[in-house]
């Protein structure tokens, strides 16, 4: 009786094909799939699906032996992450402190960030502090007289804490940003195995975005976004790793028929509670560093906290529920607000503690005296002076931000960031032959330059892969999909309501990790889904190999330009493939 029922299709409330409204039929020929087309089985699969384990042909072709196979099997969700990490650190801390300069915004955060750690508060240098710092390698005073800043502290405390360790020089104000670009690599494997069930496509998203030049040069530099991508990554992980074990709770609790086979129940769907999900907190942690480090952080909180009340949603639904946005509503969405918002709130308010301790006589961080000089008196004097004055600067701030449209060389409009229509130039020399590295038979100056741009074949299949997810999540309602849409949309659309904002292609590193995922799902279904043909699967092997290796060749082919390594003008020239790069 089950066998028949799945062959037709029908479920509660669910009409057979033949007489499904019009706009489903039409849809199904885009590969559309209605809920009633999910096959029966133990619904603890679908709630918490096993791992992919490689297939013992895989071991046998290699010739290793089974004992070994299982071990290698069991290790490898840690080994081939920590495997692909170690290739990404390598590559970003070899000759990090090189070019010795300090390059495009580092004359801002490398400074501020040596005040925040030793005064509390951002400071006014002198203009000619970056040749000063250079030459005494960090050995000068710090200014006293507060400087007016646009961007929350939590960025430049973590670059801060570089320089206390490693010194007040390019490599010490770049090593947590080295760090953090490396983690954020060990971060996405285990994130992409755990999203798509296969430890294979996992180390495949954390190596693509290893050898992407933006992401490469960010983790090189001692800029703020960087650091916001990280901590993006760590909120987004959090969440997913909550999804999981929220799911294995529930799939735990419900009943088991004769067969052993965990079936729906709506009792157990519609009022389970699922406890205080620490992982949850954790995420709202993650984001409130995020927003204290660049406000733009908030769109991604929004975002995410709707995807986990969906998430929720989805899991109560697949365990049987009657009404699971009434279920999630009762029981998850209080948690998931407790956990996020006023988590994150916190942690940005704690983040300006250094400010907050600063003296409020005149001689502390900017505004800090506002609420007992400008501020006196008004609607608010109830609350205390430093949240006055950190409210009227934060509303200062804004008004900067949302009318900042002072033209930059640089600068870039969204519509062409996925194209790289626009990279940034952070540093430039032209060296003489025989000088910094160039070589003396060079026939003349040679380039030396430190380009923000992404690895170009990455970004232009990742085009391909963000349609790709958008199909699977319209037409085949694949949460993995919509979940990298989501994180996509959260970094990247936002910057389309700020068209007359100067803003930069580096930006789009925040919402980079996701593309690397987009791109890993896609080169997964290139290869081909699990009982493929030989064939299929050996065209698809091959077809996806052949993109990972042009990947693998632009980010060597980018190499010089990534790393300001000195080359001869004419091989610069043939890296310049559009002529908006120059």
């Amino acid at each position: 009786m089950t066998s028949t029922a799945s062959s037709m299709d029908l479920r509660p409330g669910q009409a057979p094909h033949d007489q499904r409204p019009t706009w489903q039929q039409r849809l199904r020929r885009f590969g559309y799939a209605p809920a009633g087309d999910a096959p029966a089985g133990d619904v603890r699969d679908r709630l918490v699906p096993p791992y992919n384990e490689p297939s013992p042909r895989l071991w046998q072709v290699l010739g290793v032996p089974p004992v070994l196979a299982g071990r290698l099997t069991r290790w490898s969700g840690w080994g081939g992450p920590l495997l692909v990490t170690l290739m990404a650190g390598l590559m970003r801390f070899w000759h990090l402190g090189s070019p010795r300069a300090v390059i495009f915004d580092e004359t801002y955060y490398a400074k501020d960030a040596w005040a925040l750690v030793h005064r509390g508060f951002e400071v006014n240098w002198d203009k000619n502090a970056n040749d000063a710092v250079l030459q005494t390698h960090g050995h000068l005073a710090i200014p006293t007289d507060a400087a007016y800043v646009v961007h929350p502290p939590v960025g430049k405390y973590v670059i801060g804490l570089g320089e206390l360790v490693f010194g007040f020089d390019p490599f010490g104000w770049r090593f947590m940003t080295a760090l953090l670009g490396t983690l954020s690599v060990l971060l996405l494997c285990r994130i992409g195995r755990r999203m798509f069930r296969s430890t294979f496509l996992g180390c495949l998203a954390g190596a693509l975005m290893a050898v992407d030049g933006l992401h490469f040069v960010m983790s090189r530099t001692s800029l703020l976004d960087g650091v916001l991508m990280f901590f993006v990554v760590a909120a987004f992980g959090c969440l997913v790793v909550d999804r999981d074990r929220s799911r294995a709770r529930l799939a735990a609790a419900l009943p088991v028929d004769a067969d052993g086979r965990a079936r729906p129940d709506a009792d157990v769907a519609d009022t389970l509670r699922l406890g205080w999900r620490p992982w949850r907190w954790g995420a709202g942690l993650m984001l409130g560093l995020a927003i204290g480090t660049k406000w733009n952080g908030l769109y991604i909180l929004a975002a995410f906290c709707v995807l986990a009340v969906l998430w929720d949603v989805g899991a109560r639904k697949v365990a049987g529920a009657h009404h699971p946005y009434l279920a999630a509503l009762k029981h998850d969405t209080g948690i998931t607000f407790l956990a996020t918002v006023p988590v994150a709130i916190g942690v940005y308010l704690l983040s300006w503690l250094g400010w907050i301790l600063s003296p409020a006589d005149g001689t502390g961080g900017y505004f800090r005296n506002w609420a007992a000089t400008a501020g006196r008196g008004g609607h608010f004097t109830f609350l205390p002076d430093w949240l006055r004055s950190l409210w009227h600067y934060e509303h200062e701030v804004y008004k900067f931000h949302v009318g900042l449209s002072t033209p930059h060389t640089y600068q870039s409009n969204p519509w062409s960031w996925l194209v790289l229509g626009r990279p940034v130039s952070y540093f430039y020399e032209s060296p003489s032959p025989g000088a910094d590295g160039c070589p003396a038979d060079a026939g003349g100056k040679c380039a030396r330059e430190v380009l923000a741009i992404g690895t170009p074949v990455l970004w232009w299949a990742g085009i391909a892969a963000l349609l790709y997810v958008l199909w699977r999540w319209a037409f085949r309602r694949d949460w993995r999909a919509g979940a990298i849409a989501c994180g996509i949309a959260a970094g990247y659309l936002p910057w389309f309501m700020y068209q007359e904002r100067t803003i930069f292609l580096f930006y789009a590193v925040v919402f980079l990790p996701f593309l690397c995922l987009a791109l890993a799902m896609l080169i997964g279904a290139i290869i081909g889904p699990p009982g493929s043909t030989d064939t299929r699967r050996l065209i698809g092997a091959s077809t996806a190999g052949v993109l990972v290796l042009l990947i693998a060749w632009n980010f060597i082919y980018f190499w010089p330009l990534y790393t300001g390594t000195a080359i001869p003008i004419d091989d610069w020239r043939s890296r310049m493939w559009l002529d908006t790069w120059v």
